[in-house]
């Protein structure tokens, strides 16, 4: 049979179609061939996604000069002033408006009588000459983590029939809670006067310095007190559980302020212990420009009352008359919790953790996260959350610090706390994270002050195991050994970043029997979770008492306590947040509650 004529040649079909966004070939990045072998083949569209998408995010800086990950250097977006209202929301609209070839669209629907328009992402039709359509009409609102909802905080304004306060409302700390209630009072026409136990932030890192180079300490100047509360010298962490708008208008400020613009768009933002104290520097810098007044070194003392309200307050720097008392104390103001049982209002035990910090060479959890494209450098820096219940307690990680150190975080004589932080860039060697045991009212028959008088029993128990290796030295051991129970401490590749050294202790002995057998449990399950998480080599450094306020201050649905009318309960200390964002959104909602019941003071 005669052999057929070959089919006329043709164009050569393209391997791979074109990617909508960056007009290449859609290849799947190697890097993410981790995601196939462990968990589900992925087809090339979306292994293409991660390879070319992740890298370019992950590259986006703001807020100062910033290295991308190529090398170069970030520059702050032009035109854009440190402080300059609407520069965070410009920044936010920036980083998260639709891509090339994407539009928003609205979708208008009705439940339960109440009109919702809930904004999602569309893919406009691809035009032939390859280029994306760009029509006038495009909306360029960006969508976020809060998509569907309205980010931004709405104007807020006193009820018609809200009286005048007769005088200046005052905000007690200046941690993430009181400095966000003071800003929004102070955007708002209030003026606020707020008063922070600690010095300003300058002072403040001159203060922590001292004490980890000498172990001098400031009992109102160190990492739980002063201007930013104890989040400054910690990861920066933006991440919460709360699902709140006020968590946009949080992102907003930051930006605004000079934090990183990365924040806008990462599940996981965080901002660093560096970059942070200029941030806030920067916030408290607009509530004085606004009319604000803050007092440094201004320890709050008392209240004055009448008739079951609050008409003024007493301090360090004297009295002050108010009607209106924002209380954004932290977690280890302990002699204003006894102040205010003294004062006959009564506080609530609530539950707290207590533990140690765990230390790992960060490549190490990478390898155990990544595996085989751990050291990309399109990848974050591996970080964990762990949790195992046992029995009737939790174990569970906290404040986990990528390339972070341990930091002595005393705030009283002869005790010894510990905690975690790292810088914007977590180019540190270890990984460090608290890992803690849950223990609750009923641990202390409900008493606070019973559960205030055991975290100080640790914590003087920490100070005098390690007191032979220097002042506020801290007592650490190998996780091997402490679930042994050898008390033996031997330092490999695993290097201790605790500043005021360490020293071998057996841990458990400093814990009741039962909490230390409870994070024995939780650490052998931990191993299963991450593989080498009790490797010979991980350190464990006591002890971590600070996990949160062990007490709460009731207050009404209106956010006013329910034992003393003037007086609004707020922020971690108070025993309402835990963490920097869920602090400030506790602020912002005091705050607004404030707005709509008063009008701001004359003069």
């Amino acid at each position: 049979a005669p052999t057929p004529a070959p089919a006329a040649p043709g164009p050569h079909p393209a391997p791979h179609p074109a990617c909508r966004s960056c007009r290449r070939p859609q290849r799947p990045r190697s890097a993410f061939s981790f995601l196939s072998s462990c968990f589900l083949p992925l087809p090339d569209h979306l292994a293409h996604r991660l390879g070319h998408r992740l890298p370019c995010r992950l590259g986006r800086t703001g807020g100062g000069q910033a290295q991308r990950m190529d090398g170069s250097v970030a520059q702050p977006p032009g035109g854009l002033k440190v402080g300059a209202a609407g520069a965070g929301r410009q920044i936010y609209d920036e980083a998260l408006r639709p891509q090339p070839g994407q539009h928003l669209r609205t979708q208008h629907l009705r439940r339960d009588g109440v009109h919702h328009g809930v904004e999602g992402r569309g893919q406009l039709p691809e035009p032939a000459d390859g280029h994306a359509p760009q029509p006038e009409a495009l909306r360029q609102r960006p969508l976020g983590r809060t998509a569907g909802r309205r980010r931004h905080l709405r104007p807020q304004c006193p009820q018609p029939d809200a009286q005048r306060l007769p005088h200046r409302p005052v905000v007690c700390g200046l941690g993430p809670a009181g400095l966000f209630a003071a800003l929004l009072l102070a955007r708002q026409g209030y003026k606020p006067i707020v008063l922070e136990r600690g010095p300003a932030l300058e002072e403040r890192v001159k203060a922590v310095e001292h004490f980890s180079a000498t172990g001098e300490l400031d009992e109102n100047a160190n990492i739980q007190f002063g201007e930013g509360g104890a989040g400054t010298f910690s990861d920066g962490k933006l991440t919460t559980r709360i699902g709140d708008e006020l968590c946009g208008f949080v992102t907003e400020v930051f930006l605004e302020h000079g934090a990183p613009r990365e924040i806008a768009w990462q599940q996981k933002p965080h901002v660093g212990t560096d970059l942070l104290r200029g941030v806030i520097t920067s916030i408290r810098r607009e509530i004085e420009a606004l009319g604000g007044e803050v007092h440094f070194n201004t320890a709050l003392t008392g209240f004055e009352q009448k008739n079951g309200r609050l008409t003024g307050i007493f301090t360090t720097g004297g009295t002050f008359p108010c009607e209106a008392l924002v209380f954004a104390v932290g977690h280890s103001a302990r002699d204003t919790f006894g102040m205010l049982m003294d004062s006959g209002l009564v506080l609530e035990c609530k539950p707290f953790s207590v533990g140690f910090r765990a230390e790992h060479l960060q490549s190490e959890i990478e390898k155990s996260l990544y595996h085989e494209a751990a050291g990309h450098p399109a990848l974050p820096r591996g970080e964990y959350q762990l949790s195992q219940h046992v029995g009737e307690r939790c174990v569970y990680t906290f404040c986990m610090c990528p390339g972070g150190q341990v930091v002595a975080s005393a705030s009283e004589e002869e005790r010894v706390v510990t905690n975690g932080m790292s810088y914007h860039a977590r180019s540190g060697k270890n990984a460090n994270a608290a890992v803690v045991v849950s223990v609750g009212g009923e641990d202390f028959g409900g008493d606070p002050r019973r559960a205030i008088a055991f975290q100080r029993e640790l914590e003087a128990k920490a100070y005098a195991a390690g007191r032979s290796a220097g002042e506020y030295a801290a007592p650490a051991e190998n996780i091997q050994s402490f679930l042994e129970g050898r008390g033996q401490l031997s330092i490999g590749r695993v290097q201790p970043t605790y500043d005021r050294g360490v020293r071998a202790a057996d841990l458990g002995a400093l814990l009741p029997t039962e909490l230390a057998d409870t994070l024995r449990a939780g650490l052998r399950a931990y191993e299963r979770k991450i593989a080498g998480y009790t490797a010979p080599e991980a350190i464990l450094t006591g002890l971590e008492t600070r996990t949160s306020s062990p007490v709460r201050l009731k207050r009404e649905e209106d956010f006013e306590c329910a034992q003393l009318a003037g007086l609004y309960p707020c922020g971690e200390g108070a025993g309402y947040a835990g963490g920097i964002m869920s602090a400030a959104v506790d602020g912002l909602r005091v705050a607004r509650a404030i707005i709509s019941r008063y009008s701001p003071a004359e003069g």
